[in-house]
Parts: C-alpha cells; structure tokens; sequence
C-alpha cells in the first residue's frame, strides 16, 4: 500500500501519508515487533529471505548456530524475535562422484566442502543401499534406495545417475565462495523490501555499502511509510534512521564482539523494545566487558556526535545511552528525536494508523461527519492504549482532530501528544545540618 510523508495534498494512490513533526514537546510513537533483516556473507546456503529463529534448523546453512559464521546471526537472536537473513555473496558449488552417482552442492560455497554422502549395503537385502548424507560428520539425511534415481534431493544435496548406487564415500569438493560486493547487498534491499521489519543490521565496513543502507531505510521512511532503522557502525549520517555503534563488547568465554558484529545485537534489541521501553543502561547479554573501554570525555564526545556507546558497569557491558545518529535540530527534529524510546514511539503511531487506515477504512468507510468520527474513534482508542503502556502522557479528546481533506476521498488529521522518556540523569542536592 502507498505511504510516506507529505508536502501536499496532492498523492494520487490511495493510502496513508503521515508527517512527523516537534513542536516544543515531541510527538512520539513506537512498533516493534522484534523482527530483524539480516544481510550475511555465509559459506554456504540459499540466496533468498529466510525467517529464523531461535529454534530453526540452519541445516540448508551447512551450519549451527554455535558456528563462526553465524556468530553475528546468534547476537541477534539473543534479543529479536525473528531474523529475516538473507546470504550475500556467490561462489562455486562443491560435488563429488563414484562410477554411477554424481553428488551435487545445493548451493555455492566452500561450506559445501564440509558434506559427504555414504552408500552403505543393506545387510538384509543385497538390492537395497542406504544413502547417508553428513555434514561435519553429523548424520543429516538417510535414505533406502535400490537405484540413483530414487533418491530425493534433501536440504544440502541433490542426486544424479542411473543404477544401483555403489558402496562408496563421497566427499564434496571444489566448493568455494566470494566475498560479496555493493551489487549484492543492492540485491538483497531489493528482496527484502517486500517484508515487514523493524530494524536492518548491516555489519559491514564498506562505506557505499553503509550510505546504500542508509538511504534505502530513508526512503522506506519517506517515501512508503514503513518506519524502520538500520544499524551500522562507524557511520555518522546526523539522522534519526540510523543507529551509528561505536565499539563492541567481550563475551564471558573470550570471544570478541567488535562494532561491526555488535550491530546484530543492537539491531535485536532495538527491534524487540516496546514504545514504554529504553536500551539505556540495557545490559548487553552475556557479555563481561567492552572493547575498547573509553575514558569519560571520549565517552561524552561519542554522545554528542550521535554514536551508540557500550560502558563497562560492574563486570558487564552495556547500553551507554539509547541514541541515534541525529546531531543537527531544528524546527521539526528537536533533541528528542535523537532518543530511541522517542523514534519508536513515533514509528508506532505511524506504522499503527498506516495499518489501521489501509485494513479497515481505505474503500469501506465513507467520508463523512460519521465516517471520521468512526476513525477518530479509533485512533483515540489506540492512543488511550499508548498512554496506558507508559508511552506517552496523559491524552485526550481535544488532542486530535479529523477533518476533510482538499479532495472529497481525502481527511486530514492533526495530533498533539507527549512522549515519556525513561529516567536518565539525576540531579540531587544533599544538605547536611
């Protein structure tokens, strides 16, 4: 459905063009629904969007998640609840053949070289084989066959070959990958556009790959309406969209979480946190330390140039401040619109209305007096739930208005609310008698 923001009353689709705007005191919103996209450079596995969770099976990856390469991927499953992942990159596809069976990588990559197949006899019956596929010499797929062509491709091999498959074993060679290029992270904005997320991790170090990011999420924003952030690291874009990490953490076993892989789990996080609620001081899970430490004016200095933070606390890490990247304020972007709390709020009132708008009122409400007050009725409603969540201050009544637009299918609304910040710093004077 059509969306974005407006300059004028002038949008020929039929949808939902909203505005967001300071005026003092903030409007605000959130929408979170903890789903991350993820682009990954994997040895091995499908070039499409796949949904994964905590509990799915990598198998199609040629890995688990407690594997090297999907270390950025198990960051952020530790906080988002779905991970829209997405492999870039290419290569060549691994296989392997005896006299009557060719076996052949699904996909491209050196991950492939990590498969074998074992023809085994049957001891039972001489016309029949067990075809066993392995991945790091653990069983993933068996099959009870009397000829090749009876074999069914499974999530890491396909079959080829006629006859009785011999007694063999077939290890997969001559897999091979590429590191990807601008062209396939290009590739996968493309792909995943057509699904709804709330953040996009980008842990890459490429800056055309980071301002290509960048814009793609503006323009999700701006021009569609679908309210969103990406996370990268070491990119100062001075906007609200994006989410800019300056260093990462230790885990308690050793392993080193870098800014670059940190923006999987900032991304997680961000996407999981509900309009009433602040990274800020948010303990980064299991992990012991930062890296690097800064001292205090390197820490204040990072604040004020908009980047994401991580501070030793007493044998933990965690969220300095919940900010973005934004620097520069003005008339419709003041200083809350910096904070994190403050854009998800804002999100969810856009995404909420948006959807709202598109599934119950778009062709099946007419505009008239009882029609927007039906829609006034609504959004009153849900802005009651955000008040009710802690999100925003009291609201009432009188703080939005439905009127008819320029156009006899078109209505204007105008909303004044006032978002609730958590508690971040405290000012105190001890006086003693």
């Amino acid at each position: 459905m059509a969306g974005g923001n407006f300059t004028a009353q002038n949008k020929t689709r039929p949808g939902a063009y909203i505005n967001l705007k300071a005026n003092g005191g903030t409007g605000t919103s959130e929408g979170t629904s903890g789903i991350v996209a993820l682009p990954l450079a994997l040895p091995y596995g499908p070039s499409g969007i796949k949904e994964i969770t905590a509990i799915s099976n990598l198998d199609e990856y040629a890995s688990e998640l407690n594997q090297p390469e999907l270390l950025i991927l198990k960051e952020t499953l530790k906080r988002a609840a779905k991970v829209l992942l997405g492999r870039v990159g290419a290569g060549v596809k691994a296989s392997a053949s005896s006299d009557a069976l060719t076996v052949n990588a699904l996909y491209a990559g050196a991950g492939g070289n990590n498969i074998s197949v074992v023809v085994k006899a049957d001891p039972d019956d001489d016309t029949v084989v067990h075809v066993v596929t392995y991945l790091k010499g653990v069983e993933k797929d068996n099959q009870s066959v009397k000829d090749i062509k009876d074999l069914v491709t499974n999530k890491l091999v396909s079959f080829s070959g006629e006859g009785k498959p011999e007694v063999a074993t077939l290890t997969l060679t001559g897999g091979t990958s590429t590191e990807p290029i601008a062209a396939d992270y290009l590739d996968f904005f493309s792909k995943i556009q057509l699904f709804d997320f709330n953040t996009l991790a980008l842990p890459v170090t490429d800056e055309t790959i980071k301002l290509a990011g960048a814009n793609f999420i503006k323009r999700l924003r701006d021009e569609e309406g679908r309210k969103c952030q990406v996370v990268v690291s070491g990119y100062a874009a001075d906007n609200e969209a994006v989410i800019n990490v300056k260093n990462g953490v230790i885990l308690s076993d050793g392993t080193v979480i870098d800014a670059v892989k940190a923006t999987g789990w900032v991304a997680g996080a961000t996407a999981s946190a509900g309009v009433a609620q602040s990274l800020t001081y948010a303990a980064y899970d299991g992990a012991t330390d930062v890296n690097p430490r800064y001292v205090d004016s390197d820490i204040v200095s990072a604040l004020k140039a908009g980047e994401f933070v991580f501070t030793e606390k007493r044998g933990t890490a965690v969220v300095e401040q919940d900010i973005n990247s934004l620097v520069t304020y003005g008339a419709d972007k003041s200083k809350s619109f910096s904070k994190n709390r403050v854009i998800r709020v804002l999100d969810d009132i856009a995404n909420n209305t948006k959807q709202t708008f598109e599934d119950y009122y778009i062709g099946k409400v007419n505009n008239d007096v009882d029609g927007r007050e039906l829609f006034k009725a609504n959004r009153i409603a849900y802005f009651d739930s955000l008040v009710a969540r802690g999100a925003i201050e009291t609201f009432s009544p009188d703080d939005i208005s439905v009127v008819p637009g320029n156009e006899k299918d078109s209505i204007y609304v105008e909303v004044a609310v006032t978002p609730i910040d958590a508690m971040e710093k405290l000012y105190m004077l001890v006086v003693v008698q």
